[in-house]
């Protein structure tokens, strides 16, 4: 008998059909003579529909109220999953994320987690029940409910994998593994049969939708079993673990995007040691995370440098540069947004001289100029207009020969239609 848990993100538990098809697909799993905890996100668009209202009502809602408003889509789930199972004649029980024994940080909206004390869990278990736990949530020292962040149902899923000491931890998705790229944008992106914990990492880092960034950094500190497949068919998924097999002549595994990226440029700024550390302490006291940062050439004294952070903490970032020109002169602050970064990822780059270059030549025979870039072992990322996306991407994977004979389809089968 081995332990599972299992993860289904909103699109599988988007309505009672697909609900009904997952609870057979768990039942299934426990007649194969298996223990299941399953971790369940909200039901479709529920998140954002109720983000959309909260802020009908006030347009800057407090913190701790979104929270208690949050956790309530994937008690929905939880519980009428559980229904669906207890309808097929099997024993489950649901626990919200405190009452799985998530205990976190006292920060609102995006959490960590700091234990888990799983006795309810694994009680439940041993009286042979099904147990389903509402993803993305906990609970603090002094009774705060707190949310994990967007996409942190994988990580309550891989965190509750490891205390429990799971066999494995799978991730159900509408595509049937991690691809090459965004099956969405190039439809003949190859799925990949495993990939290692720092490869998926800086694909989730990078704009990868499929798997959370703290949900790999979990798997990999505590060597979690990880599997990404289709909640839609029985196709075998992508194994995420320590190191992936490297198959012949492929040196970039994926290529990922994040559109969610803003460039703030500070000119003229005084070469005087401390400059820097100035600039980004004060950032970095506001919560706001630094990305790439480029430094120009010293003239007369003053240097140019730009950096990158997210398109929602760009006004944020502006203004703690503003509050710093009493005691840091600078020329002027510009700001872009309708930006995106494209990065390539492969454990191959190591050993193979060129990859950047080929990146750089492909994306400026789009058209397209390069307006910042930045390198890693496995990862080279360029930052450029958004306009021309898809076409990059496109042409990026046929350059790295990624692209594969047979289309991807996503979803299940009413989406046929």
């Amino acid at each position: 008998m081995s332990l599972y848990v299992m993860k289904f993100g909103g699109s599988s538990v988007g309505n009672t059909e697909r609900m009904q098809r997952v609870a057979r697909r768990i039942v299934e799993k426990q007649d194969e003579g298996h223990q299941c905890v399953v971790v369940v996100s909200a039901m479709g668009d529920t998140t954002d529909e109720l983000i959309d209202q909260a802020k009908l009502l006030n347009p800057e809602p407090p913190a701790r109220e979104m929270d208690m408003l949050m956790t309530t889509g994937e008690q929905i789930s939880m519980a009428m999953l559980s229904m669906a199972i207890h309808h097929l004649g099997r024993e489950a029980v649901s626990f919200t994320g405190w009452q799985a024994g998530f205990r976190t940080e006292s920060v609102h909206g995006k959490a960590r987690i700091m234990d888990i004390m799983p006795d309810r869990v694994q009680a439940a278990l041993k009286q042979g029940k099904i147990v389903v736990v509402a993803g993305f949530q906990g609970m603090t020292e002094d009774g705060e409910i707190t949310t994990f962040g967007r996409g942190g149902s994988d990580t309550t899923a891989v965190s509750l994998a490891a205390a429990i000491n799971a066999d494995v931890c799978e991730i159900y998705t509408d595509v049937d593994g991690i691809y090459s790229t965004d099956p969405r944008i190039v439809k003949c992106a190859t799925k990949l049969k495993e990939i290692s914990y720092d490869e998926m990492l800086e694909l989730a880092s990078l704009g990868a939708a499929v798997l959370h960034p703290r949900a790999v950094e979990y798997a990999k500190h505590n060597k979690v079993r990880l599997v990404v497949r289709s909640s839609f068919n029985n196709n075998e998924g992508t194994v995420v673990k320590e190191e992936a097999s490297m198959e012949q002549g492929v040196v970039v595994s994926g290529i990922a995007y994040d559109k969610n990226v803003a460039r703030i440029s500070i000119l003229g700024v005084s070469d005087t040691p401390g400059v820097l550390a100035e600039v980004f302490g004060a950032l970095a006291r506001e919560g706001i995370n630094v990305d790439i940062i480029v430094q120009s050439g010293v003239q007369d004294g003053e240097a140019d440098f730009s950096f990158t952070v997210s398109l929602s903490e760009c006004d944020n970032a502006l203004s703690v540069i503003e509050s710093l020109k009493g005691n840091l002169p600078y020329r002027e602050v510009t700001s872009e947004d309708k930006l995106v970064k494209v990065s390539i990822v492969g454990a191959g780059m190591i050993s193979h001289p060129g990859v950047a270059a080929k990146m750089f030549d492909v994306i400026s025979k789009q058209g397209v100029s390069i307006k910042m870039v930045s390198t890693s072992e496995i990862k080279t990322s360029c930052v450029i207009d958004g306009n021309n996306l898809n076409e990059v991407i496109k042409a990026l994977h046929t350059a790295y020969n990624l692209d594969n004979d047979s289309q991807v389809f996503i979803g299940g089968p009413e989406d046929r239609r």
